[in-house]
Order: structure tokens, then sequence, then C-alpha cells
């Protein structure tokens, strides 16, 4: 991200208008320099370029936070060293709700919007959930063992990741610890020889999208298709929930997999629908753990639709 041309000019601008700010500040002069002139523009476009490399790379709003409140602190001390009431005052009104919102998102919980429908049915595309960031341990980065407190993932657990392959945060069920053998039969799930207990819910119709590619033209279209599916509810651990087998779709051969150490196996619960360890994300390293989904608040289906809350609440 940091090599992100946005990501660069985003930096200098806003560097930029901090030193231009600083200096006019500490000058007698009343003339504005040209930065203070155009210092609210300068800022919006260099936040904004910020802001959009952090999106297109996938990358940790945390660091950046992090960044903003040590600069902001220093700026702060800087004023009360140099008795500038307009330096502290400032900087102190920006450091206060930056490291505020830092400790918030980055070691309690953080918004996450769902991006597919891998986890149908309890939890769709477009559903916002707040992950839980201390579940697992405390950590500054997304990636990387946790620093304090650090816990283990439980069987069952709606886990947030962030597969070696892709930088991006997927939702999945835990379904295999390290030294697990995971093995699936007719869609049935079993570990270490023991399948996991289910129970017949009722069958349902539903749509889903599928990317399709046109060999004689290679071109990529989506195509919707009508599926029946049959919903079950499935123990794992201490935790239930909700998962769907769609009918005609990935009948194969029994699969067998052995969980390496340090890793986990996750799925979604929309069975067979889903890209988790049983196709490219593959095993899970415990590094790889963003945290846990606890709650559900809004759902959000698409831009034009009307935002709910009819679902809020605890996610099993």
């Amino acid at each position: 991200m940091i090599t992100d041309p946005l990501f660069i000019i985003g930096s200098i601008g806003m560097a930029l208008c901090l030193f231009g700010w600083i200096k006019f500040n500490l000058s007698n002069t009343d003339v504005e320099p040209f930065i203070m002139r155009y210092i609210s523009s300068i800022s919006f476009i260099s936040g904004l370029a910020l802001l959009l490399s952090i999106f297109y790379n996938s990358g940790d709003l945390g660091i950046v936070l992090l960044v903003g409140s040590i600069i902001a602190f220093i700026v702060m001390v800087f004023g009360y060293y140099v008795n500038n009431n307009e330096i502290k005052i400032t900087a102190r009104g920006y450091f206060i709700p930056i490291i505020i919102i830092f400790i918030l998102r980055t070691f309690l919980y953080e918004p996450y919007q769902i991006p597919s429908g891998s986890m149908e049915p309890q939890l769709k595309k477009g559903d916002f959930l707040l992950v839980n960031k201390f579940a697992y341990g405390l950590k500054v980065n997304r990636i990387g063992m946790p620093n304090f407190l650090k816990n283990e993932p439980q069987y069952g657990d709606a886990v947030v990741i962030i597969p070696p392959h892709n930088p991006v945060p997927y939702i999945k069920r835990l379904i295999g610890k390290p030294g697990d053998t995971i093995r699936i039969i007719n869609k049935r799930l079993y570990i270490n020889g023991v399948a996991l207990e289910r129970n017949f819910i009722n069958t349902e119709e539903y749509s889903y999208e599928r990317r399709v590619r046109y060999q004689s033209t290679g071109e990529i279209k989506i195509n919707t298709i009508d599926a029946v599916a049959d919903l079950y509810s499935e123990k794992n651990g201490d935790a239930e929930y909700i998962i769907r087998n769609t009918r005609g779709l990935n009948t194969q051969y029994p699969q067998e997999w052995k969980v390496p150490t340090g890793h986990y196996f996750v799925m979604g619960d929309n069975r067979d629908n889903s890209n988790d360890s049983t196709k490219d994300v593959g095993f899970v390293p415990r590094e790889n753990f963003f945290g846990r989904a606890d709650y559900l608040w809004m759902s959000w289906e698409c831009w034009g639709c009307l935002p709910s809350f009819e679902k809020a609440g605890k996610i099993n």
C-alpha cells in the first residue's frame, strides 16, 4: 500500500499542509502563504487519495490511525514546548478523537460488511457486522500473532480471516483445528471420524450467482441460477448454526483433509457456494485470524435499497 501512487500523493499533500500550517502559526506575518490559502482543498484531496488507496489495496486503516495519532501527539507536545496556543489546542483536538477511534477499532470492535453470499442463509451479502477484535488476543496489525491475551478460536465460531492469497477479509465458519482430520461424505461433515450432529429444517428455493467464462470469446458473465436447497441445523462444539446444501451441486467422491500444525479449516454455511478451505482458501494460518463476528447491526443489500435493522442481534 505504501508504494501506491495515491498513498504517496496523499501522504505528501498531508505533510505539506501540516508543515505549512505549523510554519504559519510560528511566524509573525499576517500574509498567508500558498499552502494556507488552499489548505482546505489540498488536505481534502490528500485525505481522499489516502482513503482510496486504503480501499483499493485493502489496507489496514488501523495502522493509518496509529500513525495519525502519533503525529498529532508529537505536534501537540511541540505546541506546548513552543507555548503556541493555536498549535497545541488544534493538535489536541485531533489527537483525542483519533486515538479513541484507533483504540476502539483496533482492540475492541471493527465494522465489516459481508461481500458475498457464502454464509447464507443466516448471514447475507450486504450485512454489516461488528467484529470482535479481542476475542483471540490483542494486536495492532490485521495479520500476525496476538501480542497480548492470546486465545484460540473455537469450533463453530463465525471467524473473519485474511486469506494468505488475498488481503481481503472473509467470514467463514471454523470447522477444524490443528491436527484434526476433516472428511466430507455425501455433504456430511466428519471431524476425527465423528459426524457432526445435524437436523433437517426444511427445503427452500433460492437463486445464486455464478461467474462463467466463455472459452470462445474469453468473456466473463455472471449468471443467475435458480436452485433447490436443504437447510440443516448443525452443531460443532458449543455452536449451533444453519447450513445450506444445494441439490445437484458438488456431488463428488468422499474427500479428506488433515489440518497441519498452526492452521485451521474453515467453511461457509452456504456449503456449495463458498470459497473456503475445501477450495482456493486452503488451510488458514493462526496469524491470519482477524477476529470473531459477534453482532449483526445492519443490512444494506444494494445502493438503491434502504438499510434495515430487522435482523440486528448476536450471531450464532
